[in-house]
């Protein structure tokens, strides 16, 4: 049962020595979320959310969270052109923890309203680029993952074994992965500092820019194109902007990193395949291969903008759309990562099932969680989000985390 916001208020004044409460209010849209979660405002008007994760893939994420946000030290701040959330305090609760962050500033809006609009999508490319030029030595101080190239495509290639494994990828798409796989050049790249679970709702907007990101759960270094994807399944008319922003800010210095969001944004498939599978849900499981189907049936129709030179063609705007249109609601509804403000979904088993480290991460968690970390909170204008609709921007992109972030408040 989830927990009432006098209850998640109280907790708040454990957590937070002399907080006097004057107004709180759920900051979830339903019961079942990953997180119960709460706006909590004092009497000097000063804004926290508090939250208190509803399952133990919840506990993982919101361990790794306050790793990585005490990793990230006024110092790594700083070079960033946007804020970043800051803890609060914290208190037990029946075996987990709830936790208290500052309240940051910034609306939040979907993947085609950030990207329909220029500024808007020049200030989120920059900002994914700053992300990816901060120096990397305090990701392995603090304990985070660390990937070569080399790692990131032999974790690419596992994810295509295992979808094969299961008997349903289409022998067209496992070819074609294969390729990318193989092409030596689409994996020369510098590994970066990334965010590791960026999407549209890991973003605040203030006066037609990036005031905040949150949720640095997945916090490592990395490929600098996992946090690029979803901006290809973005439809809005300056989604391209966005990249060339990026590129700009980054200097070119990776010239296949398209190639590559591309490919991820195709495995996102392969892993909603493999959630089905592992869940033993063969609802999933049939979405999975009918989305796989229709990305051959458009692999075979098409001859523009390939993975690489030799795996073919990717899909055009009015195809993905299509694809959209025909999707089943429950498939569209698919999320992975939590981000503050973001509590009304639980994709626990998804979770469990992706590469990430944060398994290895959460006992560095425990022991750092009681330090002065800071991490994320909310903003009140998450209750106005909307679904993040797949799309695309010239060419292919399959579903943004498999089919779309449902992330409402």
């Amino acid at each position: 049962m989830a927990r009432t916001q006098l209850t998640l208020a109280a907790l708040a004044t454990s957590a937070v020595p002399g907080l006097d409460v004057a107004y709180a209010r759920k900051h979830s849209a339903g019961a079942h979320g990953l997180f119960d979660s709460a706006l909590v405002i004092d009497k000097d008007g000063r804004a926290l959310i508090i939250r208190v994760p509803t399952s133990q893939s919840a506990e993982t994420e919101q361990s790794a969270d306050l790793v990585a946000l005490r990793a990230l030290t006024t110092g790594n701040r700083s070079r960033l052109p946007f804020d970043v959330p800051e803890y609060v305090g914290q208190t037990p609760i029946q075996g987990t923890r709830a936790i208290v962050y500052e309240l940051l500033a910034g609306d939040s809006y979907d993947a085609d309203a950030l990207t329909g609009h220029e500024g808007v999508s020049g200030s989120i490319g920059r900002a994914i680029a700053a992300i990816h030029s901060l120096p990397s030595a305090f990701i392995g101080t603090a304990g985070l993952p660390q990937q070569s190239a080399e790692q990131c495509r032999k974790d690419a290639i596992d994810l295509i074994d295992r979808t094969a494994n299961t008997g349903y990828l289409p022998a067209a798409l496992l070819r074609r992965w294969e390729q990318a796989t193989d092409d030596e050049a689409l994996w020369q790249f510098a590994p970066a500092v990334v965010h590791g679970s960026m999407s549209a709702d890991s973003i605040l907007i203030t006066d037609d820019a990036v005031s905040g990101i949150l949720g640095w759960s997945g916090l490592a270094v990395g490929d600098p194109a996992r946090d690029l994807h979803w901006l290809l399944a973005a439809r809005g008319d300056a989604a391209e902007l966005a990249i060339t922003a990026y590129v700009d800010a980054r200097q070119g210095s990776d010239s296949h990193i398209t190639q590559r969001a591309m490919l991820y944004a195709e495995l996102e498939l392969a892993r909603w395949l493999l959630h089905g599978s592992s869940s033993h849900d063969q609802s999933i499981v049939d979405d999975a291969v009918a989305m796989l189907d229709g990305l051959v049936d458009t692999v075979h129709s098409h001859t523009q903008q390939p993975l690489s030179p030799e795996t073919g063609p990717i899909m055009t705007v009015g195809d993905v759309e299509n694809m959209l249109d025909h999707m089943p609601r429950a498939a569209r509804d698919y999320d992975q990562h939590a981000a503050m403000h973001t509590d009304s979904y639980n994709f626990s088993g998804l979770t469990a099932d992706s590469e990430s480290d944060s398994d290895s991460d959460s006992d560095d968690a425990e022991d750092d969680a009681d330090a002065d970390s800071t991490d994320g909170s909310a903003n009140d204008s998450v209750d106005n989000s909307v679904d993040d609709s797949v799309g695309t921007t010239r060419g292919f992109s399959a579903p943004d985390q498999a089919a779309s972030r449902s992330a409402s408040e």
